[in-house]
């Protein structure tokens, strides 16, 4: 087939003609013979069911944690990069954990569900095409979906802005919604520079790219700790020098990846330069981009609806402090969950791309079965540290021991959440989006937020932390020590 002629058939692929009905497959093209190891194992009838499991286990565990232990580590580095801002705002006091808590969980995990969401079109089309060989439609694909970000990052950005009398209008105290305000305003630059790193990490990540992001990642956090610790305790920038720190560190991300994809032989066959097709069908790809990105959104702005939830509880400094340090370590630990979701993504769209729908079934089931088991040692880790792991984020005993008596509920969620990101990335490698969307819908909004509020205000159950605070108090009066008398 004539390369124009291949290029202009996958501009009109169904997917993104019509993104309710998304295509499994995007097919191989027209003479091509893609061959799967994996597949032929499955398929060979002359091996018994044991010797073909074994044999399909082995070849599928190699290609999972190639993708998934880099992946995993970048995910794990990237989020370490915001939770470290985090742990040291906590270090000047419990409104600054508070305020950095709320604009980090709050108001910026809006703007990162969107991008997130809206990038996880690529990781769709792209998976799919590299796994049919159209190796000239994934730079097209990358540059057209930042453009569309870099455009939706110009009305979030008024989000931003503004963010002190919207925390006000729903609920928050004016105190710490200034001082969260303050923190936020120092992430502008980071809106546009999600723009640009999720469709690049999802570009790499669909030709199995993941080594040079994890190193990337590696130098990035060691420069941001040290840049926040200067800002925050030698120059005395408070919350807006450490926002602005953690906005450079995006982009320093963002432009050494690109640096890799322009330098590196490994995407001379997907990279072959800016492209003027990028700029055409933009709204068929902003439709299959909006359908990720309300899947993405209805997860992220779940946590987000929890924290603003905690905030107009009795006591909110410490109920968002609480709230945020178990969401903080939630995340760090779903972020491995999130490395499997993107191994997930990878192997179930090339597979199908490639025209291999059983490799792509056995790789659903082994993906989902990994992050099972690790989520489970991190949540019986925590579980055993339960009267300790606050003392990272704040030397609060307060909300040392609100955070211990959550600690249970944290650690269901952490078993929940090794499943629940996993099969996510199935959903997009197969371009499900919209169905995973009503899902969301009804699991986080229709039964999650309700029951949350019910439980949190009218069976008291956020009086836990009030408390805690009361035994603290009690134990500092008869100067006891708190973990000894329970």
């Amino acid at each position: 087939m004539d390369p124009s002629s291949a290029q202009d058939a996958s501009l009109n692929q169904p997917m993104l003609s019509n993104h309710r009905n998304p295509p499994l497959v995007l097919s191989p093209l027209p003479g091509e013979v893609l061959s799967s190891e994996l597949e032929e194992v499955l398929s060979d009838t002359s091996l018994s069911y044991f010797r073909r499991l074994q044999k399909a286990i082995a070849i599928e565990q190699h290609s999972l944690f190639q993708l998934a232990g880099p992946a995993i580590i970048s995910y794990v580095l990237s989020n370490l990069t915001s939770m470290s801002t985090q742990i040291l705002c906590g270090h000047l006091g419990n409104l600054q954990l508070a305020a950095a808590s709320l604009g980090n969980n709050g108001v910026q995990l809006f703007a990162f569900g969107v991008m997130l969401g809206m990038g996880s079109a690529v990781e769709t089309l792209c998976g799919q095409a590299y796994g049919a060989q159209q190796y000239e439609m994934l730079g097209v694909y990358l540059q057209r979906s930042t453009i569309l970000l870099m455009l939706i990052a110009i009305p979030l950005t008024i989000l931003y802005i503004f963010s002190n009398p919207l925390l006000i209008l729903i609920g928050q105290s004016k105190e710490i919604a200034a001082s969260a305000a303050l923190f936020i305003y120092g992430l502008i630059p980071q809106i546009f520079a999600y723009a640009a790193n999720f469709p690049i990490q999802k570009f790499l990540q669909a030709q199995s790219i993941v080594n040079p992001s994890a190193y990337i990642a590696t130098v990035v956090l060691a420069v941001h700790i040290m840049l926040t610790w200067l800002a925050l305790f030698v120059w005395g920038w408070g919350l807006l020098g450490a926002s602005l720190v953690l906005s450079f560190s995006w982009w320093a991300i963002v432009v050494a990846q690109f640096v890799y994809i322009v330098k590196s032989d490994r995407t001379k066959e997907t990279w072959t330069g800016f492209n003027m097709q990028a700029f055409s069908g933009l709204w068929a790809f902003f439709k299959l981009s909006a359908a990720s990105a309300v899947m993405m959104c209805l997860e992220m702005w779940y946590l987000q609806i929890l924290v603003l939830i905690a905030g107009m509880l009795e006591n909110p400094e410490i109920a968002l402090d609480s709230l945020a340090v178990c969401d903080t370590i939630l995340g760090w630990v779903v972020t491995i969950s999130i490395g499997f979701n993107a191994a997930a993504s990878v192997r179930v769209s090339n597979e199908l791309g490639a025209g291999h729908p059983k490799s792509a079934a056995f790789a659903v089931v082994m993906v989902t079965l990994s992050s099972f088991l690790t989520s489970l040692i991190c949540a019986i880790v925590i579980l055993a540290l339960r009267h300790v792991i606050s003392y990272a984020f704040t030397d609060g005993q307060t909300v040392a021991h609100a955070v211990s008596e959550l600690t249970p509920f944290l650690a269901v969620s952490i078993l929940l959440n090794g499943i629940q990101p996993v099969l996510s990335g199935v959903a997009i490698g197969c371009g499900w989006q919209t169905f995973v969307a009503y899902v969301n819908i009804g699991c986080y909004y229709v039964v999650g937020v309700p029951l949350g509020s019910i439980l949190a205000f009218k069976f008291n159950l956020g009086a836990k932390v009030e408390k805690a605070k009361n035994r603290v108090s009690k134990w500092q009066h008869k100067k006891e020590e708190p973990l000894l008398n329970n």
